[in-house]
């Protein structure tokens, strides 16, 4: 008795180690990936501040005097603030199309019965699989007849219908876990459907909604290759299309390329910041049903 006892308590010493090690090895793997990100930015954002000459001569030091000519020859010369105005406005008006017909398309997906409504389904999920690349000759034909080319809408439009697949299959799967007793409830009180949709539905389905807003604003505004396409006049240039052209034009210029970037990723780093927690809580809210 007194041996298996001993050998119980060496087993479990022997796992609470194993578990000790193994944490400090995950642990210290981690440390070192972040690391590596983090200082990767903030290596971009400390030369923003400097000279182009000091950051050929040392691009590792820190900016002991930040200068912010940068920043001001980005802002005035480039117009950086028009390419900012343009990138909300294409991606803004993305979401809320988006928001729209997708929680619409969802709800009536999850609560209502009709033929080739699996066959539906699938082409939802089947058309993720296709890349923008191979759609962008016939979105381009599409935008050249309704003559938007170079105008907001030619891009709103393709970016709305690229991300309505994941939005509906993203708020399909949290829909259907939600109680069908409260819509009962509102139809016996003489609620319309929309009136279901926009007063019950919505409410409960905030965190869903929050993360196919999110990821919606963040595939738009880094759709670097459809604005590119469909966008030709540099006034219509959104943030990203404007860095690509910062990049080609003034590649050698170090300070004006790094504080370009710095700007660029400041609104995607804010977001995922402040909404981690609805991205996360979004995506595994429909995972589980109960």
């Amino acid at each position: 008795m007194g041996k298996s006892l001993a050998s119980f308590e060496k087993q479990i010493r022997k796992s609470k180690l194993t578990a000790i090690v193994s944490k400090i090895v995950i642990y210290t793997v981690l440390c070192i990936w972040a690391f590596t990100t983090v200082y990767t930015l903030f290596w971009v954002v400390n030369n923003s501040f400097k000279d182009k000459n000091d950051i050929l001569t040392d691009s590792f030091s820190l900016a002991v005097k930040p200068l912010l000519n940068n920043y001001e020859t980005a802002f005035n010369k480039m117009n950086i603030g028009r390419a900012y105005f343009n990138s909300f406005i294409i991606s803004g008006s993305t979401v809320i199309l988006v928001m729209i017909f997708s929680g619409l398309a969802a709800y009536a997906m999850t609560r209502y019965t009709f033929r080739l409504k699996n066959v539906l389904y699938l082409m939802f999920a089947g058309s993720l699989l296709f890349p923008a690349f191979s759609t962008i000759v016939p979105i381009f034909r599409m935008v050249l007849k309704l003559n938007i080319v170079s105008n907001p809408l030619g891009v709103i439009i393709p970016q709305t219908a690229s991300n309505l697949s994941f939005a509906i299959i993203v708020l399909m799967g949290f829909m259907s876990n939600l109680p069908l007793e409260l819509e009962e409830a509102a139809f016996m009180e003489g609620c319309s459907v929309f009136d279901i949709f926009f007063r019950i539905i919505l409410p409960i389905s905030k965190s869903a909604f929050a993360t196919v807003a999110i990821f919606t604003f963040l595939w738009s505004y880094n759709d670097l290759f459809m604005q590119m396409v469909i966008l030709r006049k540099r006034e219509t240039y959104p943030i990203c299309t404007l860095l690509n052209e910062i990049s080609s034009q003034f590649g050698t210029d170090f300070g004006l390329m790094a504080a370009s970037v710095t700007i660029v990723v400041l609104p995607v780093l804010l977001v995922y910041l402040f909404l981690q927690k609805n991205i996360v809580k979004g995506l595994t809210a429909g995972a589980i049903k109960g």
